[in-house]
């Protein structure tokens, strides 16, 4: 990967002052020294499945370059040209990108199951824009994002993305201090120091919290990876103060390179970082540079000095960008979980080709050409264009992907009847060609959701609540008010409920929170803290509100088994609302699965993904005892699933899934006459 450049060919830096025993104006032991962090990123990821700490390294190498490139022109009284160094910086680096994206949507629209092209989308957008780190950031808290247990092509971008921000902020910084100093006759190098190192503390400090807190969404936050550069700002900062004896260096070096070789293998970097566990990776780079020049023949920087080392350390950059792409399509195509050696050795080689071909065919005729430096506004072209190169086929694919979606939904009514097709009156009046619905772009708008935040008599001041309350908006006086209350899988039942509730002339208020089914607490249930914590505050509120029924899931189905139990403490529950006179409505579960029946569809076929109903749930509705509680119904629609025992992916030219547990908002709507059906029955309520 590689990083701002100081002098002469990209990434190739000026020696700080005091660091060798002559002035050098190129370090061939950092450019070894990135080529091996980017060897241990692309071998962990494609041999061992891990995250080696390497990308770690990186953020301090371009901190480190950075600073030292600022300082330098602060203390020599140059103009910092912050537009222009921006403008080449940008100029710089474009170009692979926009290459890497590119091939990445051709490869995505023939490899990629349509049910990721979506996601794909957006994070091509993101990569793009230097904002992927935070997309992937939301996702991965997202309990409702699109399964991301599959990797994306793009998902390395995360670490450029942060960079790039960095790139931003960095200058800005030495604007301020050049400012500071300028004004009060300081010596900027210890208003740097002072300024970084209440950077570094805050964020270390942060980082550190949030990990504990928070992991999935803290690696990519860049706000807990800021110490990481300011670590290296640090370390250029103090870099010639710093006069060791040679010997001691020597070790240093050598300390640093097993550091950095062993932190993958050693810690769980996925699972641990940042954090101050980054600790381990930056620190080892950093012994690496403060062992600088040893000129010995044991010294650390003759090994980073081999030649083909320096020169992979040169198309660094490239070979980052290409490696992780090539993996995924790789896993793609073979159905493999891992590349295995013969494979991972033939994806490192092909990387490591193509990243050379396209540092000495792109990247370095761009950078070299004199033409382009200049004028300002010639670089300013070159963005454009890059930028440009993936926006048009991009725009162009999402706008064809919506076209299709749009069309579909027009005639919907006749060709996607969904589980209309199961009655026992149905007529088919569609045509048979027509697109299936929701189209497999389109998965992540399958979530229901209801109008608004609660408010008046319906708001709540429970912070564990506040976020997840909302409610309909009936027309003047409700006929009922009716609580969906309870984990993803009740929600899902909205898509069903909230025509019936529109025709009736019903108040709905969902109290939701994905992963937490809802039953009593004061039994032993085994849930997470979070999801005891909500369900306490849902039961207060039910029972503070008085609502005439709550709608649940009554229900736990296990994946591809027929085992199926009434949900832990839901008897408790429901008593305690009935004894209230509050009627409990209980849907039984729907199958869940292992796969993902939506990824299956595209790839093999609706007729491939079909399943029998008697290996996927209970013989009988565990819950159909419950009916004998006054004020409790207990109803089965698993009849509008599946018809004569066997449960298709696709009924009635509609997706029947999203994803391997969850119904579609399509498939749960044209549910609707059935549940209503069900539910009259049931409890006897007069129609609104």
């Amino acid at each position: 990967m590689n990083v701002p450049k100081t002098s002469g060919r990209l990434g190739e830096p000026e020696v700080p002052a005091g660091l060798a025993p002559r002035e050098r104006k190129f370090l061939p032991e950092v450019q070894g020294l990135r080529a091996l962090a980017v060897l241990m990123v692309v071998s962990y990821h494609v041999w061992f499945g891990r995250i080696s700490g390497g990308v770690d390294i990186f953020l301090l190498i371009s901190a480190f370059l950075l600073t030292g490139q600022f300082t330098r022109k602060i203390e020599s009284g140059r103009d910092l040209g912050l537009l222009k160094y921006w403008v080449h910086l940008f100029k710089r680096l474009l170009p692979l990108i926009a290459v890497t994206l590119v091939v990445t949507l051709v490869g995505a629209y023939f490899l990629i199951p349509e049910t990721r092209w979506h996601s794909i989308i957006g994070q091509s957008w993101a990569s793009l824009l230097y904002y992927q780190n935070w997309f992937l950031a939301a996702e991965s808290v997202d309990y409702y994002a699109t399964d991301h247990s599959l990797a994306s092509p793009l998902q390395h971008f995360w670490s450029l993305s942060i960079q790039g921000q960095i790139f931003i902020i960095w200058p800005l910084i030495f604007a301020v201090a050049a400012l500071i100093a300028r004004r009060s006759k300081l010596r900027v190098r210890p208003l740097l120091m002072c300024m970084f190192g209440a950077v570094f503390v805050v964020s270390l400090v942060f980082s550190i919290v949030t990990t504990h807190g928070n992991q999935a969404f803290a690696y990519f936050d860049t706000r807990t990876r800021l110490w990481e550069f300011a670590l290296g700002s640090l370390l250029a900062l103090v870099l010639p103060y710093l006069h060791f004896r040679r010997n001691l260096r020597i070790v240093l070096g050598w300390l640093g390179i097993v550091g950095m070789l062993s932190c993958g293998l050693i810690l769980q970097v996925g699972q641990q970082f940042p954090g101050y566990m980054a600790l381990w990776p930056t620190l080892s780079a950093a012994f690496i540079i403060v062992a600088g020049f040893t000129d010995s023949k044991v010294g650390v920087d003759r090994f980073l000095s081999w030649k083909p080392l320096v020169n992979l350390g040169n198309s660094s950059y490239a070979l980052y960008l290409f490696h992780w792409p090539l993996l995924v399509f790789v896993l793609v195509v073979t159905g493999r979980d891992h590349a295995g050696p013969k494979a991972g050795l033939a994806i490192i080689v092909v990387s490591i080709v193509a990243a050379f071909l396209a540092t000495r065919w792109i990247d370095t005729p761009l950078r070299r050409n004199k033409w382009f430096e200049l004028k300002l506004r010639r670089a300013v072209v070159v963005i454009a264009v890059c930028i440009a190169v993936v926006a048009a086929p991009l725009a162009g694919w999402q706008h064809q992907i919506q076209a299709k979606e749009q069309a579909a939904l027009a005639q919907a009514e006749h060709n996607n009847p969904g589980a209309g097709a199961l009655r026992p009156d149905f007529v088919p009046q569609g045509d048979p060609a027509a697109p299936m619905l929701p189209a497999l772009t389109a998965l992540d708008k399958q979530w229901v959701s209801l109008d608004k935040k609660c408010e008046g008599d319906l708001a709540t001041t429970d912070a564990v609540l506040e976020k997840s309350c909302t409610q309909s908006s009936p027309a003047g006086t409700p006929s009922k008010t009716i609580v969906v209350v309870g984990d993803s899988h009740a929600e899902q039942w909205m898509g069903a409920l909230i025509p019936i509730a529109e025709e009736n002339n019903w108040q709905l208020v969902s109290v939701l929170l994905g992963g937490c089914d809802f039953g009593d607490e004061s039994e032993d249930s085994g849930r997470e803290s979070s999801c005891v914590d909500f369900n306490v505050a849902a039961q207060d509120y039910i029972l503070d509100q008085q609502p005439d029924a709550v709608f649940t899931i009554a229900t736990n189905a296990v994946p591809d088994s027929p085992t199926e139990n009434v949900v832990a403490g839901y008897e408790t529950a429901v008593k305690t609302f009935t004894s209230a006179g509050i009627d409990v409505v209980g849907m039984r579960d729907n199958p869940r699965f292992e796969a993902d029946v939506a990824s299956c569809v595209s790839a093999q076929g609706a007729d491939a993904c079909s399943f029998q109903k008697d290996n996927n749930l209970a013989p009988e509705n565990p819950a159909e005892s419950l009916n004998s509680i006054d004020g409790a119904y207990m109803l089965d629609l698993s009849d509008s699933l599946c018809a004569d025992g066997r449960c298709d992916a696709v009924i009635g030219n509609t997706l029947v899934y999203m994803d391997n547990n969850h119904l579609t908002e399509v498939y749960a709507k044209s549910m609707a006459p059935d549940l209503e059906e069900h539910l009259f029955a049931a409890t006897g309520w007069k129609r609104g």
